[in-house]
């Protein structure tokens, strides 16, 4: 990308501070975007503000848990101020667990849906009542998962972004008379540092082997397409699921279906 790319805009991504967040911030930025970064924990915001600024990047960094209504108001009210307009929101923030089906309460479905789709869509109305909508332009950024048919042991997850991608499409047919377009990027395995925390050396391995392209996704493969989407080169994408996975869609799960369980006996 030109380092003109996107000189003038102004891109909010939440759980900017890691992972495609970051890499997504770091892109924004070397295309001459002011860039605003949100999420949870200071430390790893405040590490891209100065690694941005250090560049001769403009960054801002916004402490805040999007699923509190009120942070959120705060976060979009403090970028319009700072910069007088969104142009880019990439909705990044996420997390979820490992479980099979039956082992997930209610409590842990909530959790996960009311971040990847409640907080997602709370940023989103938000960022577009208070900046899209009267501007008449913008582009807004879903993340959903690869492989998009189901991921044994993560329904509530893929339940979610699924939601999302369906968001997006929807989003589309009523606000592309704004000029807003809304995209949805569904990333495959990525090797990030939540990655090596949360799962084993065998895991990953066997993520990696149902890869066409032999290996893991990086960070950058991912916020490399949503900078390229966010681009004049994107300008007709809009309503859809772009899917960064190194094939695995197309692949599946890539391993043999559990074995039966023994009947009951009546």
């Amino acid at each position: 990308m030109r380092s003109t790319e996107h000189a003038g805009k102004v891109a909010l991504i939440t759980g900017g501070g890691t992972g495609i967040g970051r890499a997504a911030a770091r892109d924004f930025a070397a295309g001459g975007a002011k860039v605003v970064v949100c999420g949870r924990r200071p430390e790893p915001l405040e590490e891209v503000r100065a690694e941005l600024a250090a560049a001769g990047a403009d960054c801002l960094a916004l402490p805040a848990d999007i699923r509190d209504e009120e942070q959120v108001a705060q976060v979009v009210e403090r970028t319009v101020e700072a910069y007088g307009r969104i142009d880019v929101l990439v909705n990044n923030a996420g997390g979820q667990f490992t479980a099979p089906a039956e082992e997930i309460t209610p409590k842990g479905w909530r959790a996960v849906h009311r971040l990847a789709v409640d907080a997602a869509w709370d940023v989103t109305r938000q960022v577009a009542l208070r900046a899209m909508l009267p501007q008449r332009s913008g582009v807004v950024f879903f993340i959903a998962f690869s492989p998009r048919r189901g991921i044994p042991g993560m329904v509530h997850a893929t339940a979610a972004r699924a939601a999302v991608e369906n968001l997006a499409a929807g989003l589309c047919l009523e606000w592309s008379r704004y000029g807003i377009r809304t995209v949805c990027v569904a990333p495959g395995t990525i090797a990030t540092d939540g990655l090596d925390v949360a799962y084993s050396d065998a895991e990953r391995a066997q993520w990696e082997q149902a890869v066409p392209l032999g290996r893991l996704g990086r960070p950058e493969d991912v916020s490399g397409v949503i900078s390229f989407l966010a681009s004049p080169g994107g300008a007709y994408v809009s309503g859809t699921t772009v899917v960064v996975d190194g094939g695995a869609d197309a692949w599946g799960t890539g391993h043999p279906v559990p074995a039966p369980l023994p009947e009951v006996p009546r």
